[in-house]
């Protein structure tokens, strides 16, 4: 089915009239946002074309006259090849990074206009592309074209609409106040291009992870080396490659962004170079610890974003008709492998039961399945595979062990059997989950609806606050004093109320997390774009050549007078700091009587 016509079913569904009446609704907003938007007006390029990749994907069969490790990608749904793919070699990525080096050194004096080019060639192409996106992302990580639409069009043009919009603003140089003594000079800190800079980014949504570094990093005048995860390594191929393609046709040079794909073991030669200014790290704890570990060897900073245990807070007034489709979202969006995506309801003791039974109809009624399937036109399907059945077991003894201490599985609770040839879990509905249950404490990255009960407002923080994690979270209620409440107490990097996630769809917010959640700073919003930069503290004459800086006499070297020195350093502490005119008035003395 076309991502259109799969829109079209989704807004004439009866269940979801108030959000297409909000949709027709907004449509005069929309418009008068479209008219007085920032101009972005370029000139027509041609783009790279994705269409040959959807229904034959390239088949790489390995040399066997060389030495290569090669890596064999599949589609998670249809078990379809996709690609062998040859893992680079530490020489080879060495390589990359010296083209990199090189591209960087004209590109770091770019203008705006140029940088602002290649951006806007990238948004008019993800969105004349976008549904050919969806499926190349569809296909390699097994998500439905409706969930790629969300997690990999909508906030790719949103970053690109951002940094398009406000990247050169949020890099202009910033002017600081000063103080009596440094009067004569004026201080400002500019923000220059860090160099070469590397992405290793995880697989959940291939094309967003892979753009989203490339282009802040470009609007930032670096180039980048990205790392994909070689689960999704064939879509993100075709995605560098597209911005390659794209930094051609804008006159640029396509070294400027590099993509290595290699198995862990030679990934040290990237994050070990000392070549590679800033690492941005999104993926799983264990791995971003040992990335962090290899970059503080050579220098390097690393910001890591890692995982999350996001908590909904249902406090008592909070509206389950209104909501209930938030929440369904906020589970089984991309088979739950969303690092913002809830993980533990914890609901009021008086919702508690009209919650459970209305999410237990709801994912009762969920359809696994291929959307990219032959058949699929004809069929529901609400959540596409898990892009790999790795974890299946553990995930499996997870919720065993929490229904043999007390909790309920009221839907699925399995592995999928009999879907298709892929990885597939069933939605899972888990009540009467409890702090003490490794399911509430580990985060799982599935379709797995958990809820627990709460009594006041306190226990619902003090559960909420009880993980490592400390990514995103969310309040639900129309007591804006209780949500405020909850807001203020929770532990995390990102908070919303009434919502769900919708603190990324707002690009000049931060993104990252708190305690495991991650550290070394933010991606997204100018604080971002910053962290990609030098950020260089400036102290010049503010009428130069006629106002220097000279040193007293009596504090020149050699020093005449230990005493005397004191007495004019003193007295231009009390002059400058003093509590009153007194204490100044005795400053300004000493000045004049020092000797």
């Amino acid at each position: 089915m076309a991502l259109g016509a799969e829109l079209d079913l989704l807004l004439s569904q009866p269940d979801l009239a108030t959000l297409r009446a909000v949709v027709l609704g907004a449509a005069p907003l929309l418009l008068l946002w479209l008219y007085l938007r920032p101009d972005f007006s370029s000139q027509v390029l041609e783009h790279p074309s994705i269409h040959a990749h959807l229904d034959n994907p390239s088949l790489l069969p390995p040399q066997t006259n060389d030495k290569h490790a090669y890596i064999t990608c599949y589609a998670p749904a249809s078990a379809q090849h996709l690609a062998t793919i040859p893992s680079l070699s530490s020489t080879e990525i060495s390589e990359r990074i010296s083209k990199a080096v090189e591209a960087q050194k004209l590109w770091r004096n770019s203008s705006w206009a140029r940088r602002r080019r290649v951006l806007r060639s990238l948004l008019e192409w993800t969105v004349r592309e976008a549904e050919d996106l969806a499926k190349i992302a569809s296909r390699d990580s097994g998500k439905t074209i409706v969930d790629a639409a969300f997690g990999e069009i909508l906030t790719t043009c949103e970053k690109l609409r951002w940094l398009i919009a406000n990247a050169e603003d949020s890099l202009r140089p910033d002017y600081r106040p000063t103080n009596l003594i440094l009067a004569h000079k004026v201080s400002k800190v500019v923000y220059e291009p860090l160099g070469v800079v590397a992405a290793c980014v995880s697989w959940n949504y291939p094309l967003h992870n892979a753009l989203g570094p490339i282009i802040a990093s470009l609007a930032a005048g670096n180039a980048i080396v990205v790392k994909p995860s070689e689960l999704v390594a064939w879509s993100s191929l075709i995605f560098v490659q597209a911005v390659r393609d794209c930094l051609e046709a804008c006159g640029e040079d396509t070294e400027l962004v590099q993509v290595v794909v290699t198995l862990p073991e030679t990934v040290e030669a990237l994050t070990g170079d000392p070549r590679i200014k800033h690492i941005t790290f999104i993926g799983s704890e264990e791995v971003g610890k040992k990335v962090a570990l290899k970059g503080a060897e050579v220098g390097t900073p690393v910001l890591l974003e890692l995982g999350g245990k996001d908590p909904a807070v249902l406090c008592p007034l909070a509206d389950i008709k209104t909501f209930a489709d938030t929440w369904m979202r906020a589970v089984f969006q991309s088979g739950g492998q969303n690092c913002i995506g809830t993980e533990r309801f914890i609901v009021h003791s008086t919702l508690y039961d009209s919650f459970v039974d209305t999410m237990t109809r709801r994912v009762s009624d969920l359809k696994l399945g291929d959307v990219l399937a032959p058949n699929s036109a004809s069929t529901q399907i609400d959540v596409g595979a898990m892009v790999s059945d790795r974890l299946f077991d553990r995930l499996e003894e997870l919720i065993a062990d929490a229904v043999k201490d007390g909790a309920r599985c009221l839907v699925g609770g399995k592995r999928a059997s009999g879907v298709a040839p892929g990885h597939f879990f069933q939605p899972t509905v888990l009540v009467d989950v409890t702090r003490s249950m490794a399911i509430a404490q580990q985060e799982i990255f599935a379709p797995v609806m958990t809820v627990m009960r709460y009594e006041t407002l306190d226990e619902a923080v003090e559960i909420a606050n009880g993980t490592r994690y400390g990514l995103g979270a969310s309040v639900f209620g129309r007591d804006r004093r209780e949500c405020g409440y909850v807001m203020e107490r929770l532990e995390c990097g990102m908070v919303c109320s009434n919502d769900f996630g919708v603190f990324y769809l707002n690009q000049a917010l931060p993104f990252g997390g708190a305690n495991a959640s991650g550290n070394g700073g933010r991606f997204a919003g100018p604080e971002g774009l910053r962290g990609l930069c030098n950020i260089k503290a400036v102290t010049e004459d503010r009428w130069h050549g006629w106002i220097q800086t000279t040193i007293p006499p009596l504090l020149a070297y050699p020093i005449k007078s230990g005493r005397g020195a004191w007495t004019f350093v003193n007295g231009l502490v009390r002059l400058v700091y003093g509590r009153d005119l007194r204490e100044r008035a005795r400053g300004v003395w000493a000045l004049i009587s020092a000797k």
